[in-house]
């Protein structure tokens, strides 16, 4: 019933608790950083050792490539050659061509193994919103239910998974087009944050303002309590770029207003935190509607 291999990407953000306690298998990606080039891993090892975000805040610059269809291939061949059936949640196609690149070696390795059950699903979520998924697929896997149900339950409930982020630095922002370059210099001399949220079709969008770091901040606990579905509930996910302090307000927040028992805290990683930048904080929760 439940003897199959759950699997993402390292874009999902997810605890090591989690990772380690259901056995989920990360995939690593590659990172640029002032021009070198790093792996990020589930364990954030290299993350830490290079002080990402300080150096981007020295201005360091990060960039990112995508999963190719060989790397995919070469990934899980060893695990379908050792019987596993596979349960892979990818990164939003609406954020990068990597879902797109997982379809090209899907093809190919159904053709290889096809005695193997394999199914690619398309998270339409980012960060901590991609391990929200995975977290509750580990869950439906324990309560016994078969690789079919779980890849249907994916697919019917990830637009349910709310993302709400602030971003501290508007200029991260204008280097991956999210805004323009004036709107970047504008907003920071005035202490303007963006509010984003990924919608339906998974791309990152930019929906509101605050002015000022608390407000934003406090923004995020209102767009839940406006949708959320029954907090007290569920487990919240809050992900976080060295801002830790402001993630710990957020969850306090959220405790105190909406009566949340079960918050998990997790790092934003290289990959999502090239384009983020330091400082961006994300929510994450089950809700009515994405908006």
């Amino acid at each position: 019933m439940g003897n199959y291999l759950i699997v993402s990407d390292v874009t999902a953000d997810l605890h090591m608790d989690v990772i380690e306690r259901y056995d989920v298998k990360m995939i690593p990606m590659m990172f640029m950083l002032d021009d070198q080039e790093y792996q990020q891993d589930a364990d954030f090892k290299v993350f830490h050792e290079l002080d990402f975000y300080n150096k981007l805040r020295a201005g360091s610059t990060g960039s990112t490539s995508q999963i190719t269809p060989y790397a995919y291939i070469e990934y899980f061949t060893p695990l379908l050659e050792a019987g596993h059936d596979i349960l892979y949640i990818v990164f939003s196609s609406g954020l990068s061509n990597t879902y797109q690149s997982s379809q090209i070696a899907l093809q190919e390795l159904k053709e290889k193994f096809p005695e193997r059950k394999i199914y690619f699903i398309d998270s339409l979520a980012a960060s901590a919103g991609e391990g929200f998924l995975v977290y509750y697929a580990c869950l439906n896997r324990e309560k016994g239910m078969t690789i079919e149900e779980n890849a249907t339950w994916i697919e019917e409930n990830r637009l349910h998974i709310a993302h709400w982020v602030a971003v501290d630095d508007l200029h991260h922002l204008a280097r991956g087009g999210r805004v323009s370059d004036a709107t970047a210099i504008v907003g920071s001399a005035l202490s303007i944050k963006p509010i984003l949220h990924v919608d339906d079709e998974g791309h990152l969008l930019n929906v509101a303002k605050a002015r000022g770091r608390k407000k934003s901040l406090n923004k995020l606990v209102e767009k839940m309590a406006q949708t959320a579905i029954n907090p007290k509930d569920q487990l919240i996910m809050i992900s976080h770029a060295d801002a830790l302090e402001d993630a710990t307000y957020v969850a306090n927040k959220i405790r105190e207003e909406m009566g949340v028992k079960e918050i998990l805290i997790s790092d934003i990683g290289p990959v999502i935190g090239s384009h983020a930048g330091p400082g961006t904080i994300a929510l994450f929760f089950f809700a009515s509607t994405r908006s």
